[in-house]
């Protein structure tokens, strides 16, 4: 590799690494150390849990829409608050993965082949949802411009048509962005592999790497270029899904601050669930000494930025409404506030406004349960935030008589709950075939002896 990672003040190993014991030990996680049995048993549960998700949408399928919850006027219920939720959480991979490369933030290394995991199925949940709402998923590439004898093309101006593009690019370039960023360490993998089916099957995905310096350009070279073309990824792709809202004509929906406040909202919520998947699994296969208290501090550094951006949006939204003097847009404002959803608005406060004002004091940026907590209030705020968003908006518009009330049924619960089941149950996949720290990057956080000093 070359020089251009290391600096004086990156975050470094702790004392008595190098790059030997960096290999074996993250390597060791998926070739040789003995699975824990924490893997085993929450392996199982997410197993059964996602088979919930696996009935609900086989029902819907078999029986029809009409098992959500949705109504008029509450047709987006919970498949796009969902929707939303994961497409969120799916940015913190993309953000840690190229832009802090390309500012050359040192310490993204130990978790950015984690994130970038957590960004390919949390869009894989997230995608699930805008194609079942139809109630015909079958026929969802009637979304696709196919080239058809009917010359029936998708309308460009429906919002399912604009998640449609902005997801699959968004799916496609964090997969080979992710990829590409493993193949080094598959090499590694494949020659440190024990038996003969994880030789080949390393072998294969590895793409004849050999660790040349042609190899090394290249894979540089094509790392930018991916981070080049991945980052403007991190505002398009959310800033299209509030898109979906602000180009309505609904009060609360109707705003330009939905982009910027959509996008730092992903962010938030993406960190957060990096935080919730990344300490238990760091404390389970005991990777204190790869995943520092500097990497968690800067995390909830980020949290923190990224949280008051989107708390200054909540305030935004109550500001416009009564400045505008806008009648309908006034009696959003009290229905989020006494309404008959009001309890969901002040929890939502609660969880992303006034609990990670904790992340202020330095020994709670630096404490694993602390974090853990707070991450999990942000997780639920989050989706939360999508809640008051859309059925809040939805359920009383510009007529009275038009009113209506919106509640989840069993079956939009079950969808909900097996997608975090999904989830899970691909993260740890993932780390037990994978290494789930990029064995390369890691290293080149080992000092360099002093220029004069002992080789």
């Amino acid at each position: 590799m070359t020089e251009q990672y290391h600096s004086a003040t990156a975050p470094v190993l702790a004392p008595g690494h190098n790059n030997k014991s960096v290999t074996e030990k993250i390597a060791g996680v998926v070739l040789t150390q003995k699975t824990p049995k924490g893997w085993f048993i929450v392996f199982a549960i997410t197993f059964m849990v996602m088979h919930a998700m696996v009935f609900s949408l086989g029902s819907l399928v078999v029986r029809g829409i009409g098992l959500w919850g949705i109504n008029q006027p509450v047709g987006w219920g919970l498949d796009i608050i969902n929707f939303v939720w994961w497409i969120g959480i799916g940015h913190a991979g993309t953000l840690i993965s190229a832009i802090l490369l390309l500012l050359r933030q040192q310490w993204r290394m130990s978790i950015s082949r984690f994130a970038e995991a957590m960004t390919i199925f949390a869009v894989m949940c997230a995608g699930l949802y805008p194609v079942f709402h139809t109630g015909r998923p079958w026929l969802a590439y009637w979304l696709l411009p196919y080239p058809n004898t009917m010359a029936l093309w998708p309308q460009p101006r429906s919002p399912l048509v604009w998640d449609v593009f902005a997801v699959s690019t968004y799916m496609t370039v964090s997969i080979v962005f992710w990829y590409v960023g493993l193949i080094p360490d598959l090499g590694t993998m494949r020659d440190r592999a024990k038996t003969m089916f994880g030789k080949k099957m390393y072998g294969f995905f590895s793409l004849g790497w050999r660790g040349s310096a042609r190899h090394w350009h290249v894979y540089e070279t094509a790392s930018l270029l991916l981070a080049g073309l991945s980052t403007p990824l991190v505002v398009s792709v959310h800033s299209v899904v509030s898109f979906d809202f602000a180009a309505g004509i609904i009060p609360g929906w109707h705003t330009t601050v939905f982009p910027p406040y959509f996008v730092a909202g992903a962010v938030f919520a993406g960190f957060a669930m990096v935080l919730t998947l990344g300490i238990p699994i760091r404390k389970l296969y005991g990777l204190e000494d790869y995943i520092t208290d500097k990497h968690l501090d800067n995390m909830a550094k980020v949290m923190l930025t990224t949280g008051l951006v989107v708390v200054y949006g909540y305030f935004l939204e109550v500001f416009f409404a009564f400045y505008s003097a806008n009648e309908y847009e006034i009696a959003m404002a009290h229905n989020r506030f006494s309404g008959p959803y009001s309890a969901m608005y002040w929890a939502l406060i609660l969880c992303n406004f006034i609990v990670p004002q904790l992340l202020w004091i330095h020994s709670f940026r630096r404490n694993t349960t602390v974090l853990f907590i707070v991450s999990m209030f942000i997780n639920v705020g989050m989706w939360l935030e999508r809640f008051v968003i859309i059925p809040m908006s939805l359920h009383r518009d510009f007529l009275p008589s038009s009113w209506g009330f919106y509640m989840p049924t069993i079956f939009d619960w079950g969808a909900f709950i097996g997608s975090i089941g999904f989830f899970t149950f691909m993260m740890f996949l993932f780390i037990r075939g994978l290494p789930m720290i990029s064995i390369f990057e890691v290293r080149t956080l080992i000092k360099k002896p002093a220029q004069g000093g002992g080789h």
